[in-house]
């Protein structure tokens, strides 16, 4: 079945919208919450968690669909599709990547500003594979030139360990272009300077 995942903004105020089942992970006889999937059709509840019944693993083999629903407060400050797309497409500057703050303040990347900052990505895709690159299974990287990491970075590994896909890499990636040109913008606050900044102060 397809991976998929929607982001919002207020997450719970559009769940509250519609009538769904949370989706259960089962370890060891007890069940927990899955922190983001989702069901939007009929599926068994238990009645204690009022989660599904069925391992989110084993539901898929019996043909239910799980949505993963994120919430992602970067779109709180955007305030049309406009400004969105104007966002994506604008060239962020990528030398604020080698600011230790900026880098904690970024969605997915934060609390791995070593491994940025080896790579050191100048584009929408070496950022993606970035992303793929903080996941365990594709950690040994990290040590390889570009031509290399980008030849192996999307191959799903033969162990079966936990990659990231490149489709949900790339969304992500731009998710956090958008995040770096609101920094820009001034749209997101914190007290962070790229090194071009603190080199050339008159510009912005």
């Amino acid at each position: 079945m397809p991976d998929v995942d929607i982001d919002f903004y207020d997450r719970q105020g559009v769940l509250d919208l519609f009538k769904h089942t949370p989706a259960t992970i089962v370890k060891n006889d007890t069940h927990e919450r899955h922190k983001t999937g989702i069901y939007f059709h009929d599926i068994p509840v238990n009645p204690n968690t009022k989660g599904s019944s069925i391992d989110y693993k084993k539901a898929e083999g019996r043909g239910y669909f799980k949505i993963d629903v994120l919430n992602v407060n970067i779109y709180k400050d955007i305030k049309s599709e406009r400004e969105l797309v104007e966002l994506m497409i604008e060239e962020p500057d990528w030398d604020i990547l080698k600011n230790v703050t900026v880098v904690d303040n970024l969605f997915h990347l934060n609390g791995h500003f070593n491994i940025v900052n080896k790579l050191e990505p100048k584009n929408v895709e070496q950022l993606a594979a970035v992303l793929a690159i903080i996941r365990p299974a594709k950690r040994h990287l990290m040590h390889k030139y570009w031509k290399d990491i980008l030849n192996e970075v999307w191959t799903k590994p033969a162990d079966g360990s936990y990659f990231f896909k490149k489709s949900h890499a790339i969304a992500y990636a731009h998710a956090i272009v958008v995040q770096m040109n609101l920094m820009r913008r001034n749209k997101y606050s914190f007290d962070a300077q790229s090194e071009k900044e603190k080199n050339n102060p008159q510009k912005t």
